[in-house]
C-alpha cells in the first residue's frame, strides 16, 4: 500500500517532498500533481519503475516519455535546441507543455523512442512539482496519469488512491486538478508541429 501524503497546493510541506524524493531514490513510482492533472515519476536510472509505468498505463515501446525539468538549464544535457526553440521554450515556460525534440547521447536509450530518438521535455506550471525538482536536484521521467481505456488525465486523488494505491509507492495529494494533458509541440523536424492540443495554448506556435 502506497503512502498518501496531503501536500499544500501553495506553500508544500518540506518533509513531504522530502519523503516523496527519498521514495524516488530507492526505486520507488511516485503519482504527484501537475498543471495538467496528475502523473507519473521515476528516475531515470530506474529501469524497473520504467516498466512498472509502462505496465500501469499499457504502454508500447514507442511512447515517447518525458522529461520533467525544473528549468532550461536542465534541457540542454538531453535534448538538442537550438536558439529559436530555446527561445520560444523561455517564454513559455513554465506551462502546461511537452516539446518533443532529439535526444542527446546522454539519454539513456530506453527513455527515448526508439524509432525517432526523440524525448519530451517539460517544465511544469506547479508549486509542488517545482519544489519537488528543487529537492530532487535532477529531471524525472514522467508521464501523464492516463489509465488504460481514457482520454484525459487522472485529476482526483482520492479516485487515483482507490484504483492505484497497491500499484505505485507514494502519491502526493495536491487537491483536485485540471483533466487535460499537455500540449503536445514537436520541435523534432524542420518545422514546428502541434502534434496534440491540450491545456497549454497553441498559438505562439503557430
Amino acid at each position: 500500500m502506497s503512502q498518501f501524503l496531503y501536500v499544500h497546493p501553495e506553500n508544500p510541506q518540506v518533509r513531504f517532498l522530502k519523503k516523496a524524493v527519498e521514495t524516488l531514490k530507492n526505486n520507488g513510482v511516485i503519482i504527484y500533481p501537475t498543471d495538467s492533472g496528475y502523473a507519473l515519476g521515476c528516475l531515470m536510472d530506474n529501469k524497473q519503475g520504467l516498466e512498472r509505468i509502462r505496465h500501469l498505463r499499457d504502454l508500447d515501446k514507442k511512447h515517447n516519455f518525458t522529461l520533467l525539468c525544473r528549468d532550461l538549464s536542465e534541457i540542454s544535457t538531453f535534448a538538442r535546441i537550438d536558439n529559436q526553440a530555446y527561445r520560444m521554450l523561455k517564454k513559455n515556460t513554465p506551462g502546461a507543455y511537452t516539446f518533443i525534440f532529439k535526444s542527446t547521447k546522454e539519454l539513456p536509450k530506453r527513455l527515448m523512442n526508439p524509432s525517432k530518438r526523440t524525448i519530451g521535455i517539460r517544465i511544469p506550471d506547479n508549486i509542488i512539482a517545482l519544489a519537488l525538482l528543487e529537492l530532487l536536484g535532477e529531471p524525472l521521467m514522467t508521464t501523464s496519469l492516463i489509465l488504460p481505456g481514457n482520454d484525459s488525465t487522472e485529476y482526483d486523488p482520492e479516485e487515483i488512491r482507490d484504483q492505484l494505491e497497491n500499484q505505485v509507492d507514494l502519491i502526493l495529494n495536491g487537491g483536485y486538478l485540471g483533466e487535460s494533458p499537455t500540449t503536445v509541440i514537436d520541435f523534432s523536424e524542420d518545422s514546428i508541429a502541434i502534434m496534440r492540443e491540450g491545456a497549454g495554448d497553441i498559438s505562439p506556435f503557430q
